[in-house]
């Protein structure tokens, strides 16, 4: 990259310790087997801090206020180390009128800055390469800042579909576009987007965290499912097809359709618990989910088809493959590579039917397949891809060099 990087250092929109699998820290996490690692949680405003003192919001509320070292040492379940920076407490901003918004983020991105450099110097983190995931709003105020030898945009949604950032963040997100090394999308949907602007764009799907995913088949081989359970695994929220879903649990009054997650969309929750066979779980720690999954006969990816989904390559497929499980989905995205193993429907009627297919699917060639298709897409093969991607990177500058 004309000069090697050190360490990375990654920028996320999102906490390490959220309540679902989130890519840049499954990516980051194996990344950090073969590199120091720092990463820049979440930037908490003093409104995520009120939440927080409230009980409305999970917030380091201690190393905010600076009454605890904001910087801890990680060991990871793989053996690997991971430094985790809390930021001071930032201004919320989203919610302002462009000029002021741009004057109130340059405050916010020039004391962040600072308090970084701190944490750099102590770290000795001299030339670091930046992965901005998935927080297009803070890259152009910081590219050139951290004395970095090469930054990667790492982009994981289609900001035009995410209401709490899209509002600055379509603006900010063209220029960083053509600021950036590199994007690294996780669907060929979004790279073929985001390539009109950056034509050094790659993609490097979601993977799956397999070993603890595949636990879940051994809990079903050890005991099997008692009763016949459908699965969702994930946030349920205006994505889904509440159509399907009510079509198949009326003409499938005998199966259980089990939604395990949070309810973003109240609406569907309402429509759906009209079904005595329609039962909702609350969210839980990744940890915790093996056993529940093990229960299971069948997972499902209703999505709708829109220009949203379109973008998406979903965590939960591999994850639901790893249990071995049969997965029925809507073609909402390009699912290609899954040909063979999942079955697609557009439609309630055509759905159903899928599903009582794959209920019969279950022979020990057809799970064994399953699980070699998410081991193959595991988060340690998608950290490979990532560093011959940055290997990529770093011959291309040095060609411009």
């Amino acid at each position: 990259m004309g000069k090697e990087f050190d360490s990375i250092i990654c920028i996320s929109q999102t906490p390490w310790k959220g309540r679902f699998q989130n890519s840049a820290v499954q990516l980051m996490s194996e990344l950090a087997q073969r590199h120091r690692i720092l990463y820049v949680d979440y930037q908490y405003t003093i409104k995520d801090w009120l939440m927080g003192i409230i009980g409305r919001r999970d917030v380091p509320i201690r190393a905010l206020l600076k009454l605890e070292d904001s910087l801890t040492k990680l060991k990871l379940e793989n053996g690997g180390e991971i430094y985790l920076w809390v930021p001071p407490m930032m201004f919320p901003t989203n919610w302002l009128t462009n000029p002021s918004h741009d004057k109130v983020l340059q405050w916010n991105v020039n004391y962040l800055t600072r308090e970084l450099r701190k944490v750099m110097a102590r770290l000795e983190l001299n030339c670091p390469l930046i992965v901005n995931a998935f927080n297009p709003v803070w890259g152009p105020p910081m590219i050139g800042r951290l004395n970095e030898c090469a930054t990667v945009y790492y982009c994981y949604d289609e900001i035009t579909a995410e209401n709490w950032i899209s509002r600055h963040g379509q603006r900010y997100e063209k220029k960083y576009l053509q600021q950036v090394d590199a994007v690294i999308t996780t669907s060929e949907a979004l790279r073929q987007s985001k390539s009109v602007l950056q034509p050094i764009t790659f993609c490097i799907k979601n993977g799956a965290n397999f070993s603890l995913f595949h636990q879940a088949r051994q809990l079903a081989d050890k005991h099997p499912p008692e009763k016949i359970i459908i699965g969702y695994l994930g946030t349920a929220d205006n994505r889904i097809n509440s159509s399907i879903v009510e079509y198949c649990a009326r003409v499938m009054p005998d199966v259980e359709f089990q939604f395990i997650g949070e309810i973003n969309d109240p609406h569907l929750q309402e429509r759906l618990s009209v079904f005595p066979n329609v039962i909702f779980t609350k969210s839980l720690p990744a940890a915790k989910l093996p056993p529940l999954l093990a229960k299971l006969s069948a997972a499902i990816i209703p999505f709708v088809c829109n220009e949203h989904t379109y973008t998406i390559y979903p965590l939960k497929i591999n994850e639901y493959l790893a249990a071995g499980l049969p997965v029925v989905s809507t073609p909402f995205s390009i699912l290609d590579e899954f040909d063979g193993v999942i079955e697609l429907a557009d439609d309630p009627e055509s759905f159903a039917r899928a599903l009582q297919r794959v209920l019969k699917d279950n022979s020990p060639e057809r799970i064994r397949r399953r699980v070699e298709v998410a081991k193959a897409n595991s988060w340690e093969k998608r950290a490979e891809e990532f560093e011959d991607i940055i290997e990529k990177i770093s011959e291309a500058k040095e060609v411009k060099a």
